[in-house]
């Protein structure tokens, strides 16, 4: 019983004080991964789409693009990048479309990264902290690289 009491100890010892933990490291990219796409699929790129046909006009237009192609942009990103980063599918891909959403808010916001606008400010270090991680074990990126590595 000693030993497994000890055993236990060491483990909470790498958990907590180690500088690379690949398990840590994995549970960490699945929960920000999860969270901010779970976060922003409903509130943002859902809410856009179901009410596409009455912002394509009011929507702002973005370098010229118009206001119905910035707004199929933005959904693609907050909508369908999102569903990606969830399921951990093309995962620095998909984040990429969401870094740039996200500087054009701040841009919008007058580069205020705190206050009313920090939100923005919140998704762009979590998305570009997914890009720098990657998808992590707990994904179907991970999945994918497990099967063709064992070939």
């Amino acid at each position: 019983m000693p030993y497994l009491r000890m055993l236990k100890i060491d483990n909470m010892r790498k958990l907590l004080f180690s500088s690379h933990n690949r398990k840590s490291i994995d549970w960490a990219a699945l929960f920000l991964r999860l969270g901010f796409g779970l976060l922003m699929i409903p509130q943002h790129g859902w809410m856009k789409l179901k009410n596409f046909d009455v912002l394509k006009t009011e929507f702002m237009d973005f370098m010229g693009l118009g206001s119905a192609t910035t707004l199929c942009l933005v959904i693609f990103a907050e909508l369908f990048c999102s569903i990606l980063l969830v399921l951990g599918l093309f995962t620095r891909l998909a984040s990429i479309p969401l870094i740039i959403t996200t500087i054009v808010i701040m841009n919008t916001h007058h580069w205020e990264l705190v206050g009313k606008p920090e939100l923005g400010t919140a998704y762009f270090i979590a998305y570009v902290t997914i890009l720098f991680l990657g998808p992590g074990k707990y994904s179907l990126d991970g999945l994918i690289v497990k099967n063709t590595s064992r070939r």
